[in-house]
């Protein structure tokens, strides 16, 4: 980075912290979220504790921009007690899709008292970067998020939450590795169907199904990693997190 950026990012960094009114704080976060670089990283973390929604917002798009980058620093949120900060945290690592997050996404999304924290992490559990994988964890991972997207389609007492399962088994649907899963999938949205009362959901478990059979007749070939991605993660403890996550249901 040059002198001229790291000025640039310190003088906004400086702006968030000297903000004095919500607007304010608004403002200064967005124009700090607009640069993609790594130096931002621990202030727009630092917003999510903010009792600010809109900042957080804007610190969350722009901790998705940054992407991969921002995942550990995110993962250390849930070593805190502030929920805030955690339940922001949440959504950003569901935007980013990182497999870390996988575990978090998982249970947050059965679990999670607050349905917006619920919807979030189910939304990142369909679009999660399954490319990223190594192929020997690949079939683990995406059968727990299966398990959990179908206990959440079926059980979450919010039509909203549901709904956002329904979309996660629709997108994870190119990536699946194996015949069982697919037919876990099939059988995950017909048993769906028969059970859904909500109009909107039950449209929308139609509309999936339609297209999980459309993939089926054209299915293409997924490829994961060969292990030469340049992602820095601990392979066997993210196995042992996966193990650890209980689906009900």
């Amino acid at each position: 980075m040059t002198k001229a950026m790291t000025d640039t990012v310190s003088a906004l960094i400086e702006a968030v912290n000297r903000a004095d009114s919500a607007t304010g704080l608004l403002d200064a976060v967005e124009a700090l979220a607009a640069v993609p670089s790594v130096e931002v990283i621990d202030t727009l973390i630092e917003v999510l504790g903010y009792n600010n929604p809109g900042a957080a917002v804007a610190a969350v798009d722009g901790l998705v921009a940054i992407g991969e980058p921002a995942v550990l620093a995110l993962l250390e949120q849930f070593c805190g007690h502030n929920y805030t900060a955690r339940s922001w945290a949440i959504r950003a690592l569901a935007g980013i899709g990182d497999p870390r997050g996988l575990p978090i996404l998982l249970t947050a999304g059965m679990t999670d008292f607050s349905f917006s924290v619920r919807r979030s992490a189910t939304k990142g559990l369909g679009t999660v970067q399954w490319q990223q994988f190594l192929p020997d964890l690949l079939p683990l991972a995406q059968q727990k998020a299966l398990e959990a997207l179908i206990t959440i389609a079926r059980q979450d007492e919010e039509w909203v939450v549901r709904y956002a399962a329904i979309v996660g088994l629709q997108a994870i649907a190119p990536a699946l590795q194996t015949d069982e899963h697919w037919t876990v999938l099939r059988a995950g949205l017909e048993h769906v169907q028969q059970q859904e009362a909500d109009q909107a959901v039950l449209a929308r478990a139609y509309m999936a199904l339609d297209t999980v059979k459309g993939l089926l007749q054209n299915k293409a070939v997924f490829e994961p990693t060969d292990g030469s991605a340049p992602l820095e993660i601990d392979w066997n403890t993210l196995r042992q997190d996966l193990g650890r996550v209980i689906n009900s249901g």
